[in-house]
């Protein structure tokens, strides 16, 4: 389970289960297990101090790698 949080801000975004041991590129929505903080408008992901985190693509997020860190561990699977 990774603990997702903003860069700029470092408020937690959401608990993500994340599978393989790859970079977070996308994040599938029903993986999501917890959501803290998360701001949907025009298509796009925000955190609650307006930095954009990544676009919304249906089944996903696709996630822009400069906007957020993580914290935890990957499952191998």
């Amino acid at each position: 389970m990774l603990v997702l949080k903003c860069a700029a801000c470092r408020r937690k975004l959401w608990k993500y289960y994340k599978k393989g041991q790859g970079e977070v590129h996308r994040c599938h929505k029903d993986r999501i297990h917890k959501v803290f903080t998360l701001i949907e408008r025009d298509g796009k992901v925000f955190c609650s101090c307006g930095k954009a985190v990544g676009i919304d693509r249906g089944l996903f997020y696709t996630m822009d790698k400069k906007a957020f860190t993580y914290k935890g561990t990957k499952t191998n699977s």
